[in-house]
C-alpha cells in the first residue's frame, strides 16, 4: 500500500524573463517500511521537494497524497492535524529549543497532542534511550556534542511514531564518522517502526543505505 504519493509536482518561482523552475514535475511513491534516498547538486530542487512533499509549501501543479488524503485538497487545520499525527521531520540543523532539556524537547510534539506530561516525558525518556541518549535526558542542548542534538532531532521526530519521516540533510553538519553512525541508527529506529523515509542527502555512501535513491 501507497503511503505517501506525489504526482508531477512542479515548482516554478518568479515569472517572465525571472522565472526559475526548482522542480520540473517529479513524481515519487513511498510504501511503508521504505526508504527512499533524494540527491542531487545544489539548487536541484531537493528541499523544495521535502516540503512539498511535507504540506508545508504548495506546488504550483501536481498533488500529494499522504494515507490517501490529499494534501493540498483539504483546509489548512486540516493538513497541519495530517502533518502532526502522520509526519516526522528531521533537519539539517536540529533546531532544538536551547532553554529546553533534552526530554523536554523530545515531548514538545506529545505535549503538542495534548498528550498528559507525565506520559509525554515518559516516551521521550524511552525514545532517547533508543537513541542511546538516556543518560542526557537532562541535557541542554549547549551541553551536548553536535551528534548528540542530532540524535535528540531524530527522537523527537519518531517519538510520534509517524507512519512517514522526511528527512533534509540530517546528517549535513557533522563529520563523516559521526554522521555515519547517527545515519545507521536513524534508518534501525526508521525500520524498526516500520514508518516510510524520504532522505535529502548529498553523501552517496549514505545514499545507497536506502533501498531506492532518486537524482533530481
Amino acid at each position: 500500500m501507497t503511503l505517501l504519493e506525489g504526482k508531477g509536482l512542479k515548482m516554478v518561482f518568479g515569472d517572465g524573463a525571472g522565472e526559475v523552475v526548482a522542480l520540473p514535475g517529479v513524481n515519487l511513491m513511498l510504501s511503508r517500511g521504505e526508504t527512499v534516498a533524494v540527491v542531487g547538486a545544489s539548487g536541484a530542487g531537493k528541499s523544495t521537494l521535502l516540503h512539498i512533499l511535507g504540506g508545508l509549501e504548495r506546488p504550483t501543479s501536481g498533488g500529494v497524497w499522504l494515507e490517501g488524503q490529499s494534501l493540498y485538497d483539504m483546509p489548512d487545520a486540516g493538513r497541519t492535524r495530517l502533518r502532526n499525527t502522520a509526519l516526522g521531520f528531521v533537519y539539517q540543523f536540529h533546531h532544538l529549543l536551547p532553554e529546553f532539556t533534552a526530554e523536554e524537547n523530545v515531548a514538545m510534539p506529545l505535549l503538542i497532542r495534548r498528550l498528559p506530561a507525565g506520559q509525554a516525558r515518559q516516551q521521550a525518556a524511552e525514545m532517547l534511550a533508543a537513541v542511546g541518549l538516556e543518560a542526557r535526558r537532562s541535557h541542554t542542548p549547549a551541553m551536548l556534542s553536535g551528534g548528540e542534538r542530532q540524535r535528540v532531532a531524530i527522537a523527537r521526530a519518531l517519538v510520534t511514531q509517524p507512519s512517514c519521516v522526511l528527512a533534509d540533510e540530517p546528517t549535513g553538519n557533522l563529520d563523516r564518522q559521526t554522521a555515519s553512525r547517527v545515519f545507521e541508527l536513524f534508518l534501525d529506529r526508521v525500520r524498526n517502526q516500520q514508518c516510510g523515509l524520504v532522505v535529502v542527502t548529498h553523501d552517496p555512501e549514505l545514499a545507497q543505505r536506502c533501498d531506492r535513491v532518486i537524482s533530481l
